[in-house]
C-alpha cells in the first residue's frame, strides 16, 4: 500500500470519527441533556427494600407484613414472592457501579424497619446497620449521593401482630424511634431523608381494597373500608409529623441535612366541561394529593373530605395540627400517569367512592394516552407540567423532587434479551416527560429539584411479581439474576454526560 492511500485512508477515518463525535454532540447538545436543567439539579435512580433485597431470613432480619402477604395464596398474580428479588442485599456494588458509569448524582432506597428492628422495637439488629452503612459508603465513595426512605410498605410483622400496626397509635412511638435510630446511625452521611412512600397507596390498597399488604377490607378476613384508611392515614401523618419534630430539633443543626415525603399522584383531566366533571376532578385530587399534603402545609385535611367524610374522617387537635403543618423541607412526588375523572353519586362507603368521582383512564371516545404494560399506567407527559404548576399555585410553590416517574414493559419470555433490551418506548417517556419538567421549572417558574427513574432495574413489583419490568437494566431471572443494560442506559448516559 502506497503512502497516498494510507494518508487517504486515515483521512477518511478520521472524518467518520469526527461524524460520530459530532452525531453525539447533537444528540447531547442541541436536545434535551443535563445542561438544559440547574446547576444544582438531581438526578438518580430510585428502589425499594422488598422490592431489591432479598435474604429476607439473613443477619437477623424480621419479617414483613409483605413477607406475609407474598407468600399468602391468591395475592400476588404469578404467585412469586420476594425473597430473593434481585439480590441486592449482596450485589449493590455491582449496581453502584452502574449508577457511576450512567453519571447518575444520586440513588434513593428504603431501609427495611425489620433489619434494624427484627421485633419493629426493642433490641437493635447491628447487623443490618453494619449493612446499611456498608451500603451508604459505597454510594459516596462513588460520588453517589443517598437518598433514603424510611418506610416502604413493608412494616414489621411483629408490630402488626401486637397491635395491627398501622391502626393503633402505638405506630407513631415506635415509628419515631426506628426513624431516630436511623438518624443516629446513618446522619452523619445521610442529607436526604423521606419519611413515608406513597402513603395514599398503602392507606388504599391496603385498607380499603385489601389488594396489598396487609390486605384488609370490608370483604376481607378483616377490616372496615369505610374506616380504616383514614385511619391508617393520620397515623402515617402523625409519624411522619413526629419523625421529622425529631430530626428537625436534635439532628439537622448538626447533619445539616433536609426530610420530606413521598406522595404518589396521578394527573386528573375533567372528562367533559360540565360543572359536575370538572368539581368532580378538584375532589379526585383533594382525596388523593390533598389528602396528605393539605395536613403537611395548612394544617388540615381538605375542605372536600372533612364534609363528604365526616365523622369517619379523624380531627387533628390543635397541637397536632401544628405539629403536622409544615413538618417537610420537601415535598417527593411520584407521577407516571393521567386520568379523567368523571362526577358520580352514589353511596359514601369507602375511600373510592367517598370523594363522588371516577377516575379512568378513558373518555367516552378515546384513552387519555398510550398504555405501558401495566393497565394503570397510560403515557401522558403532559400531565407532568400541569401537575408541578398545579402543586406550585395551590401549596406556594414548594421545593419537589420527582422521587419516581418511569414506564413498564412486560415481563415478554417469548421474545429474546437482544430483544427486550430496545426499549425505546421507555426512551421516548422520560424524554417527554422530562421534556414537560422543564418547561415547568424555565418557563412557569415551578421549585423542582431532582428527578429520580423508576426503577434502575427490573424487579418485583408487589402484587403483579416478576409479570412487569420497569428497569433501566434488564434482570435475567432465569439465569442468576445477570443484569444487562437496555438501550434506555445508553440514552441516559448521554444525557447525563
Amino acid at each position: 500500500m502506497n503512502n497516498f492511500t494510507m494518508l487517504e485512508r486515515r483521512k477518511r477515518k478520521a472524518l467518520v470519527t469526527l461524524i460520530v463525535v459530532f452525531g453525539l454532540f447533537q444528540l447531547c447538545f442541541s436536545d434535551l441533556n443535563r445542561a438544559s436543567f440547574p446547576k444544582d439539579f438531581v438526578f438518580g435512580t430510585a428502589s425499594s427494600a422488598f422490592q431489591y433485597e432479598g435474604a429476607v431470613k439473613e443477619e437477623g432480619r424480621g419479617l414483613s407484613i409483605w413477607d406475609t402477604f407474598s407468600h399468602t395464596p391468591g395475592m400476588i398474580s404469578d404467585r412469586t414472592n420476594a425473597d430473593v428479588a434481585v439480590d441486592q442485599y449482596h450485589r449493590y456494588n455491582e449496581d453502584i457501579q452502574y449508577l457511576k458509569e450512567m453519571g447518575m448524582d444520586a440513588y434513593r432506597f428504603s431501609i427495611s424497619w425489620s433489619r434494624i428492628f427484627p421485633n419493629g422495637s426493642g433490641k437493635i439488629n447491628q447487623r443490618g446497620v453494619d449493612h446499611y452503612n456498608n451500603l451508604i459508603d459505597s454510594l459516596l465513595a462513588k460520588g453517589i449521593e443517598p437518598y433514603v426512605t424510611l418506610y416502604h410498605w413493608d412494616l414489621p410483622q411483629a408490630l402488626e401482630d401486637k397491635y395491627n400496626g398501622w391502626l393503633d397509635r402505638q405506630i407513631i412511638k415506635d415509628f419515631a424511634v426506628y426513624a431516630e435510630t436511623c438518624f443516629e446511625k446513618f446522619g452523619e452521611k445521610v442529607k436526604h431523608w423521606i419519611t413515608f412512600n406513597e402513603p395514599h397507596i398503602f392507606s388504599t390498597q391496603g385498607y380499603d381494597l385489601g389488594l396489598e399488604a396487609p390486605g384488609r377490607c370490608t370483604f376481607c378476613k378483616a377490616g372496615s373500608s369505610a374506616t380504616e384508611p383514614y385511619i391508617v392515614a393520620h397515623n402515617l401523618l402523625l409519624s411522619h409529623a413526629t419523625a421529622a419534630n425529631i430530626y428537625t430539633k436534635n439532628y439537622k443543626p448538626k447533619q445539616k441535612g433536609s426530610i420530606g415525603i413521598s406522595l404518589d399522584v396521578t394527573w386528573y383531566e375533567p372528562a367533559s366541561n360540565s360543572t359536575a366533571d370538572v368539581e368532580a376532578t378538584k375532589r379526585a385530587q383533594d382525596f388523593q394529593l390533598g389528602w396528605f399534603l393539605d395536613p403537611l402545609i395548612f394544617g388540615d385535611y381538605p375542605k372536600s373530605m372533612k364534609e363528604r367524610v365526616k365523622k369517619r374522617l379523624p380531627v387533628f387537635s390543635k397541637f397536632e395540627a401544628s405539629l403536622v403543618k409544615g413538618s417537610l423541607d420537601f415535598v417527593g412526588i411520584n407521577h407516571y400517569t393521567t386520568y379523567y375523572a368523571w362526577n358520580r353519586t352514589v353511596a359514601l362507603n369507602d375511600t373510592l367512592q367517598d370523594s363522588g368521582a371516577l377516575t379512568i383512564p378513558f373518555s367516552n371516545i378515546s384513552t387519555c394516552g398510550r398504555r405501558a404494560n401495566s393497565m394503570w399506567l397510560y403515557i401522558v407527559p403532559e400531565g407532568m407540567k400541569k401537575l408541578m404548576n398545579y402543586i406550585k399555585q395551590k401549596y406556594g410553590n414548594p421545593p419537589v423532587i420527582i422521587t419516581e416517574n418511569g414506564m413498564d414493559d412486560p415481563n415478554d419470555k417469548t421474545i429474546s434479551i437482544k430483544q427486550a433490551l430496545k426499549d425505546d418506548k421507555r426512551i421516548k417517556y422520560h424524554n417527554d416527560y422530562l421534556t414537560n419538567l422543564l418547561a415547568a421549572i424555565k418557563n412557569d417558574g415551578c421549585n423542582i429539584k431532582g428527578y429520580f427513574v423508576w426503577s434502575l432495574l427490573d424487579n418485583w413489583e408487589w402484587s403483579s411479581g416478576y409479570t412487569s419490568r420497569f428497569g433501566l437494566f434488564f434482570v435475567d431471572y432465569e439465569d442468576k439474576l445477570k443484569r444487562y443494560p437496555k438501550k434506555s442506559v445508553q440514552w441516559f448516559t448521554l444525557f447525563l454526560n
